[in-house]
């Protein structure tokens, strides 16, 4: 999802023509590729498991942005255990999901643009209807994460995440 607002980058003078609102991670930050050989684990889309002993699903921190329409998200990666992951595998595709109780997970996503780490923040997985990914609801605590998606964000800070992901510290 992109806003029409395009930016001059600050990093690089660079005018880009969209604006993300979002962005993905391809898998939570315990894979390792060497993990796609095994046949205890599996790395999908939507669903993630590690040796038979980890499992996540993928979600979005979803957070208002000020003055818009839009909202700015990260898909993100939480672990949930085996009996959650279980329960929301079962109910995949099935429109009773929706009445599900959020199942309890940790955060397994490193974005790197927040200090200190996004790694086992307490989220709660809230489902949603068949073919939308779930929704993930940050503990609210003083993490400058969970305070963006408690009180939202605006345009600049959206720019901001667009520059440090384009542009990445070392």
């Amino acid at each position: 999802m992109t806003s029409d607002h395009g930016f001059t980058c600050s990093c690089c003078g660079e005018h880009h023509a969209q604006l993300p609102m979002g962005y993905a991670a391809t898998a939570p930050y315990m894979w390792n590729e060497s993990f796609a050989d095994t046949p205890d684990s599996l790395l999908s889309s939507d669903q993630c498991v590690i040796r038979e002993q980890h499992y996540f699903v993928k979600g979005l921190i979803e957070i208002p942005v000020a003055g818009s329409e839009e909202v700015f998200s990260w898909a993100v990666w939480v672990s949930l255990s085996r009996d959650n992951f279980s329960r929301a595998a079962d109910l995949w595709d099935s429109p009773q999901r929706e009445a599900e109780e959020p199942y309890f997970g940790w955060l397994s996503t490193d974005l790197a643009l927040y200090s200190p780490s996004t790694v086992n923040l307490k989220t709660r997985v809230h489902t949603r209807q068949v073919g939308q990914r779930p929704f993930v609801e940050l503990e609210p605590t003083d993490h400058p994460l969970a305070v963006e998606q408690h009180t939202g964000i605006t345009m600049d800070r959206v720019r901001e995440i667009a520059e440090g992901v384009l542009h990445p510290a070392n």
